[in-house]
């Protein structure tokens, strides 16, 4: 493998994704890896492990990060610095620097310096990389837990947001995934059997459930375990969809829960799209402006766009690609996004040098 590639990394809460891209810029291989790091550090060690197996070495490393919010850290900053350390650790040797978005690229001194520049900046280099090559856009990266909804144009990120917390305000950020959101953080009840049906306050369901359900719930998406522990099969699902209305699988036919997964898919795919046109209405994007689709939940992004008469682009096509990684491409946008804007720069910048 060339000495020139870059190796990006997304240190994700549940999930660690990485990207090998040649010096060229294209994508050789991309791997996403289960890591429950509120359970412990050792979690990434692991993870950091199996990507390195995949991968293989390389002499420059991009990290990006939102993992700094778990709980097992008191503060972000904390988080910042125990996984900057962690991943510097790792990676000895190796040239390591981490994302801080307008920034540029810190080392890992400034980084732990200067945490809120790196923390859950993940988004803004996947937009930053459209603004590069997509120069008027809409980014909608659908994620396992997330939505990130990006405007871009003329070539700059129209972000308002620039954490989570105004993120969350400004409807940048929303908290809805297509894998682990439970069931009951999306809606209070549901028609159900000729009646509104209140849902228990439980974590019996997860939004992974509803897709499997619908058979419409990509391979590899959901990598953690079940709500409650059992297997991930059309009838488990619906057990578990039925224990949040208070019910037994056999209280209905499964055309009864295929039916209402349909009605929570809507509901979710509603939410989102009510946060989009907010979002469409306050940024005046050029009629060719296409809705780029990234994340493992990318495929209600068509629809989205559809709404709004525009033409929907999968992130993987922004990109050379190496034969059968296009999809993880899109799955792990910012792993990927980060290492190619590393390959644009050879600066690193301190705390001083701000642009």
């Amino acid at each position: 493998m060339p000495d020139e590639a870059v190796i990006g990394w997304d240190l994700g809460g549940a999930h660690l994704k990485a990207a090998r891209l040649d010096a060229a810029g294209r994508v050789l291989d991309v791997v996403q890896v289960a890591c429950p790091l509120w359970q412990g550090l050792q979690h990434l060690h692991s993870a950091v492990d199996v990507a390195n197996r995949a991968l293989g070495s390389a002499p420059r490393h991009a990290v990006t990060m939102t993992g700094e919010m778990v709980d097992l850290f008191a503060t972000r900053g904390e988080g910042v610095s125990n996984l900057v350390a962690a991943i510097a650790e790792r990676l000895a040797g190796q040239d390591v620097c981490f994302y801080a978005g307008e920034r540029g690229f810190l080392d890992a001194a400034a980084a732990i310096r200067d945490p809120a520049a790196v923390a859950s900046a993940n988004w803004m280099a996947t937009a930053a990389l459209v603004a590069a090559r997509q120069p008027s856009a809409f980014l909608i990266d659908i994620g396992s837990t997330t939505t990130d909804l990006v405007p871009v144009h003329a070539g700059r990120v129209r972000a308002r947001g620039h954490d989570d917390a105004s993120r969350l305000v400004t409807g940048e950020l929303v908290y809805t995934g297509v894998v682990r959101t439970p069931v009951m953080a999306l809606v209070r009840r549901v028609p159900f059997a000729g009646v509104w049906n209140p849902l228990m306050a439980e974590y019996f369901a997860t939004m992974a459930d509803v897709y499997r359900l619908l058979e419409r719930l990509p391979e590899g998406a959901d990598q953690h375990p079940a709500a409650d522990g059992g297997e991930k099969t059309v009838e488990a699902s619906a057990r578990r969809l039925a224990r949040m209305l208070g019910r037994d699988i056999d209280a209905a036919s499964l055309a009864d829960w295929h039916g209402l997964a349909e009605w929570l898919a809507g509901v979710q795919l509603r939410r989102i799209g009510h946060t989009v046109a907010q979002l469409w209405s306050r940024e005046q994007l050029p009629d060719d402006a296409p809705v780029v689709a990234a994340g493992v939940g990318r495929f209600l992004v068509a629809d989205l766009a559809a709404r709004h008469g525009r033409r929907c682009m999968d992130f993987a096509n922004l990109f050379s690609c190496a034969q059968g990684v296009n999809g993880r491409v899109s799955d792990c946008a910012p792993a990927v996004a980060v290492a190619w804007l590393l390959l644009r720069t050879n600066v690193i910048a301190s705390p001083g040098n701000s642009r």
